[in-house]
């Protein structure tokens, strides 16, 4: 009798329990509606472009960019179905396995923890829609609004929404801002192993971002070769290709959130541009504005890679790189690396942090000596040290490592950055005619400069921008222009709110940047700057290592882009030496393989131009010069 009450009464509460699950369900689907896919994104953020129209981040949103799926390469697509879902295309909008496997775990496990194989559509769904609750309720929604999903949206259009929109770590949303965070790169560049890795992190990236800890690399790993190994077995990728995929290099961790990483100071940076233009700090965030820069994609991918790959180990976590770009006769900025990441650190080692200049100031006594009518063949004593008068004062020079030179001709003196051939330059040139080439060149009036014979050898501190775009000034045959980084700002209405131009001046003649030139070409050419001539095509610079190598620079030009290059640390008093494994850090060893590495990016299909012939100021016959300082300079 009660064996058979047992039976009818758990009948009878099956039966309650299927009706009222039913009328749940049924409540649930007359009533749970597809939110808009997109009301996620604020319409009312504004968007900051590379020159190509590209997304560089959004302010006041997500760090979230929307790529169409046209764009999204099928390797990537391919790796999230062999690490989510391979049956996408063909199965339901829900697994009714694994919805039975989750309900038999959470009995087992006495509450919902939210456990299943969810498919893709599901967990778009959960992650676009709906909160992370675990109740009944919201499961009941995730599965009501991923028929709705099916029956609204094509399968394409429920892929592209879900690779748009699944978190993968380190603060990105979508596949085209895991790509930036974890490759530096565009979704459309990454090779089938870089989208493994993609696919493989989005499961769980705090369990599989090698960058938190030892034990997820080994996770990581084989996750990897699962993603692999599915998409070999659904033939997405070619036995081939699987054999050559390998786990790729990854980019450091930075912190999260629009402003992370080095396109911080890009945004931060237009953000000062335009304030100085009169847009306030709300108007940028809540105007719904497109701002269009002059930085160029790959220039800018560039300039981040080679710092990533060229950065010297070990090295003192107080060691900065600034690196600018500046196309010549413009002033538009095409790259930019104000430091690894501004959210860590507000302070833009491109455009704010200084350092001592040391030689590359020596192209503006160059200058001053060539107006004078002084030629590149005129002869020098390059003995070291010499003794000049500094105001009555004895102002003692000495050569880079005490190198003495004897006789040679000024060409040479700067191929080798001879400081006892400088310092006599710039005093007969007449120091304040140094100190003027600098201002004119583009070094601007906030750097400190006094006509004292130590002006030549950098004892100023200028930002890299400054001495970037002096010498993009020398690339554009003596024209200065003001650096700018926004080309124009659209409001959400599509009319043009803001237009940045050129503001250009003609400061020097040809023929004297023609001589320059050819003398800041033997810098390259078997000069201190000979880790230039890897470019593999006509360039032009000057090495800058400062006293007691404080800092250590490189900045140097082609026809069409000029570029500088400079490490230092927090305090002039702190030496770079040891840096690296280098006993001295110098402005042709680190800096000048950086800056190789980044125009060889920044300029790939480019054409091959070359500079002017040299103009032979003061004709080729030598000319014996001689001219006669506080502290000894061993700059070079």
């Amino acid at each position: 009798m009660i064996k058979t009450f047992a039976i009818r009464a758990a009948i009878f509460i099956g039966g309650f329990g299927f009706v009222a699950g039913a009328t749940l369900f049924a409540f649930a689907w007359f009533t749970v509606h597809i939110p808009d896919p997109n009301a996620y994104v604020n319409s009312q953020s504004t968007i900051i472009q590379y020159s190509n129209g590209a997304e560089i981040g959004r302010i006041g949103s997500q760090n979230r960019q929307i790529v169409p799926l046209a764009k999204i390469p099928l390797r990537m697509r391919y790796a999230v179905m062999a690490a989510e879902d391979r049956n996408f295309y063909s199965n339901r909008a829900f697994s009714v396995s694994g919805i039975a496997r989750a309900i038999l775990n959470n009995v087992r496990s006495g509450n919902l923890n939210g456990e299943g194989g969810s498919t893709i559509t599901q967990q778009y769904a959960k992650t676009a829609f709906l909160t992370p609750s675990r109740t009944i309720q919201r499961k009941i929604k995730e599965l009501v609004i991923s028929l709705k999903l099916e029956n609204a949206l094509t399968k394409d259009q429920i892929l592209e929404n879900y690779l748009n929109t699944i978190y993968f770590g380190r603060g990105s949303y979508g596949v085209q801002t895991a790509a930036q965070q974890y490759f530096n790169r565009d979704v459309q560049k990454l090779s089938v192993s870089q989208a493994a890795v993609i696919a493989s992190i989005l499961r769980s990236p705090g369990f599989y971002d090698p960058a938190l800890s030892k034990n997820n690399q080994k996770r990581l790993e084989a996750r990897f070769n699962y993603v692999i190994q599915g998409m070999l077995d659904e033939k997405w990728i070619t036995p081939e290709e699987a054999k050559k995929a390998k786990l790729p290099i990854i980019a450091p961790r930075t912190t999260s959130g629009q402003l992370s990483g080095p396109k911080g100071y890009i945004i931060d940076a237009v953000q000062k541009e335009l304030s100085k233009a009169g847009f306030t700090q709300d108007q940028l965030l809540v105007g719904g504005y497109v701002i269009k820069t002059t930085i160029d994609q790959r220039a800018q991918t560039s300039a981040v890679d080679a710092v990533n790959k060229l950065t010297p180990t070990p090295a003192p976590t107080n060691l900065h790189i600034g690196l600018v770009a500046i196309r010549p006769g413009t002033g538009e900025i095409i790259a930019m690396y104000g430091g690894k990441d501004y959210v860590v650190r507000q302070l833009n080692d491109a455009t704010q942090s200084i350092a001592l200049a040391g030689s590359t100031f020596k192209p503006f006594a160059l200058i001053a000596g060539l107006e004078a009518g002084i030629p590149l063949t005129s002869m020098w004593n390059g003995d070291s040290p010499q003794t000049f008068d500094d105001l009555g004062k004895p102002y003692e020079v000495s050569n880079y490592g005490d190198e003495g030179w004897g006789q040679m001709d000024l060409l040479s003196a700067t191929q080798h950055s001879v400081n006892t051939v400088y310092v006599p330059l710039g005093i007969k040139a007449g120091l304040d005619k140094v100190v003027d080439a600098a201002r004119r060149a583009g070094i601007p009036q906030d750097v400190a400069m006094i006509a004292t014979p130590s002006v030549t050898l950098g004892v100023a501190s200028p930002h890299v921008i400054d001495v970037a775009n002096s010498y993009a000034t020398f690339a554009a045959q003596g024209v200065y222009s003001k650096p700018f980084l926004v080309t124009e700002v659209v409001g959400p209405d599509k009319a043009v709110l803001y237009q940045g131009k050129p503001q250009t001046q003609e400061v020097f003649s040809k023929e004297v940047m023609a001589d320059l030139t050819y003398a800041l070409k033997s810098v390259v050419n078997g000069g201190t700057g000979s880790a230039a001539l890897k470019l593999g095509r006509p360039a032009a610079g000057k090495t800058g290592t400062s006293q007691s190598n404080a800092s250590a620079w490189f900045s140097a030009y082609t026809p069409q882009l000029a570029a500088s290059v400079a490490l230092f640390r927090d305090s002039a008093s702190e030496s770079l030496n040891g840096i690296g494994g280098l006993n001295s850090v110098t402005g042709g060893t680190f800096p000048a393989r950086i800056w190789t590495a980044f125009m060889q990016g920044a300029l790939k299909d480019e054409p091959v131009m070359s500079f002017p012939a040299p103009s032979n100021i003061g004709g080729l016959d030598p000319v014996v010069m001689t001219s006669g300082g506080r502290q000894s300079q061993k700059n070079r």
